[in-house]
């Protein structure tokens, strides 16, 4: 028997167009019933809270070629629903190397009112990574907050140093101090004062710094600015490895006035000594530092005592006691007259850069 015939029945008994029908309708009410009777299908996962918060994270000393490296912008994902950003850079001198300081904005699921980055709470301490395609670093937070950006706090302090003459001639108000492409300080005035060492010169330098607030602290090149602290400024032509003597204030605090003073130098050779002259100056002939008014030389004495206990006193073939009158261009501030930064008073020690002789001497009077 055919399956189907030429009328088109299925075993010659039904049609085929019939049956294709009812196959259909079949279908349609077994697809109803499943419908009806099968559950409510799954709700689609609720996307995590994502929030946001910032921290000061603290790399520490980097190579240069790091803290060039890092920029506003960079970012890094530890996991699916962490991310963080850097927002802010700060750089400053670190030893030979370069201080960084960075501001982030960690995103991450909201946990109990907190943001949970990479898993966790950013506590203070914590240390997170940071990856890019150009470094690998990693640092400690160190504060956590609102805002996007560093606490910049800029601070003109001067600073003491000493360093040889030539180095001294080249340090100049107007100087920067550059890293990883930013400027982190700024010469504005400078002082330069003989020493004892002809071949070195006392240096005192009033300097714009780029510093930041971080605990009701300024900070910068990762110490407090306070006074006696030790800095470090990289220019291009020398280093500054000074000491804070103010923080905050004027360079020239203090009026100036011009106070005459009498020195003294005991047992000197014959030779300096006949090399000071009145007329001598220090610093410009217009508006010198120290100009020698009156000098007097006396042999220094011997005092011998004979083998029959008759003290002798003579005078020394060689050496003299030279007294020296000068006007000194002081500063007259609240601590007291300042000479060259240093207190003047009786008894202090004073050195002379004349040009010819470079005199160290006793201070035994101050006029007024």
């Amino acid at each position: 028997m055919e399956l189907i015939d030429d009328d088109g029945d299925l075993f010659g008994v039904v049609n085929v167009v019939d049956v294709l029908v009812v196959l259909v309708v079949l279908a349609v009410g077994v697809a109803g019933v499943a419908l009806v009777f099968a559950g409510d299908p799954d709700p689609e996962p609720d996307a995590p809270d994502i929030e946001t918060t910032y921290a000061t994270l603290d790399l520490g000393p980097q190579p240069a070629y790091v803290a060039d490296a890092v920029r506003e912008g960079d970012t890094y994902e530890p996991d699916a629903d962490s991310t963080l950003t850097v927002t802010d850079v700060h750089v400053t001198p670190h030893g030979g190397d370069v201080g960084v300081t960075l501001r982030v904005e960690l995103a991450g699921e909201l946990d109990d009112d907190a943001v949970r980055y990479a898993n966790a709470p950013p506590r203070l301490g914590r240390t997170l990574d940071l990856e890019t395609d150009r470094y690998v670093v990693d640092g400690r937070i160190r504060a956590v907050g609102d805002d996007a950006a560093l606490d910049r706090d800029e601070r003109t302090v001067v600073l003491r140093d000493t360093l040889d003459a030539e180095t001294a001639e080249s340090v100049t108000p107007g100087d920067e101090v550059r890293l990883a492409g930013r400027t982190v300080a700024t010469i504005d005035d400078v002082a330069t004062f003989a020493t004892r060492d002809a071949d070195r010169s006392r240096l005192y330098v009033e300097a714009v710094l780029d510093a930041h607030r971080e605990d009701d602290r300024t900070r910068f090149g990762g110490v407090p600015l306070r006074r006696g602290q030790s800095v470090s400024l990289p220019a291009a032509d020398y280093t500054l490895d000074a000491e804070i003597e103010r923080v905050g204030g004027d360079f020239r605090l203090g009026e100036t006035a011009t106070r005459t003073v009498t020195l003294r130098m005991d047992e000197v050779r014959q030779d300096t000594a006949d090399a000071v002259e009145p007329g001598m100056t220090e610093g410009p002939v217009d508006d010198p530092v120290a100009e020698v008014t009156a000098v007097e030389t006396e042999p220094s004495i011997i005092i011998a005592t004979g083998d029959d206990g008759t003290v002798n006193v003579v005078d020394h073939p060689r050496e003299r006691d030279v007294t020296i009158t000068a006007d000194l261009q002081v500063r007259e501030t609240p601590t007291g007259v300042r000479f060259k930064g240093d207190s003047l008073r009786t008894g202090s020690t004073v050195v002379l850069d004349l040009g010819t002789v470079t005199v160290e001497a006793e201070v035994v009077r101050v006029d007024r």
